[in-house]
């Protein structure tokens, strides 16, 4: 069959069926949650004190993680994607494991490495720097749980793109770092902002490796997740009006970044 008339090559025939089921699987849950909702109290619900204050933690810590795991992973995926050791498979295996951990066992093991009596926390906790079940345990557990999406997606597209440019980059006199900053970067720009969405969206949803690690202490660890956990033992009604805010936040990020990528790709 020859492609269509914008170019694209035809879908296959029985394709848009499972396709509608999959979509159905992930729509029919959410809206039957929104069907839930009760809207005459929606507003006092989401903006209680409570309330406002988990979800500014959780944009505040989310987008904190977000960035370090940018500063971290992005260089994990460049040298993934790049190196050609024989160890680099050992090392991927490693920083992504978080990706099939139960997030609780990734708190467990965040406690043994900062608490108190942990392997670098017993020495920081030593020198007056306390992290376990403060706001900076919340960052640390969502960065360990959300980077391992982000370098993924950054190395993925560092494959697609090959490495012709870097090599034709260096044999005209482009150094390592120059080449990093205005080939590399550039050209899997895409793979970045798909990446930071990804793990900004991890990160905001987090909610095993904080408890576990941070503890639900409300204004400092309490997140959005843990209020909207909190919540359905003792206010059904609120919880599910915090589950909503946190699925619009989702979908106006998610939405913004398609957005952004079809505009990078155009």
């Amino acid at each position: 069959m020859s492609s269509r008339a914008d170019g694209r090559p035809p879908i296959a025939w029985w394709l848009p069926l499972p396709a509608v089921l999959g979509g159905l699987f992930v729509v029919v849950p959410v809206l039957a949650m929104l069907g839930r909702v009760d809207w005459s109290s929606f507003g006092a619900l989401v903006t209680s004190t409570a309330s406002l204050t988990a979800l500014g933690l959780s944009l505040g810590t989310a987008l904190a993680a977000t960035a370090v795991a940018f500063v971290l992973g992005y260089p994990l995926a460049v040298v993934f994607a790049r190196s050609r050791s024989r160890w680099v498979g050992v090392a991927r295996a490693v920083v992504l494991l978080p990706l099939v951990l139960p997030p609780v066992v990734g708190g467990l093991a965040l406690l043994a490495a900062f608490g108190r009596i942990g392997v670098l926390g017993g020495f920081l906790d030593e020198h007056g720097l306390r992290i376990a079940f403060t706001t900076t345990a919340v960052v640390i557990a969502q960065t360990f749980v959300a980077m391992p999406f982000l370098v993924s997606s950054i190395e993925g597209a560092l494959r697609v793109e090959g490495d012709r440019f870097e090599r034709v980059a260096a044999t005209l006199g482009a150094g390592p770092t120059r080449t990093f900053l205005t080939v590399t970067t550039p050209r899997v720009l895409p793979g970045i902002v798909s990446g930071l969405v990804l793990c900004f969206a991890r990160a905001l949803g987090e909610f095993g490796a904080t408890l576990t690690f941070a503890g639900s202490l409300q204004g400092v660890t309490r997140t959005l997740p843990l209020e909207i956990y909190l919540q359905r033992e003792v206010d059904p009604d609120t919880a599910v009006a915090l589950a909503v805010v946190l699925v619009v936040v989702a979908v106006v990020v998610i939405g913004a970044s398609s957005l952004r990528t079809r505009g990078v790709t155009a």
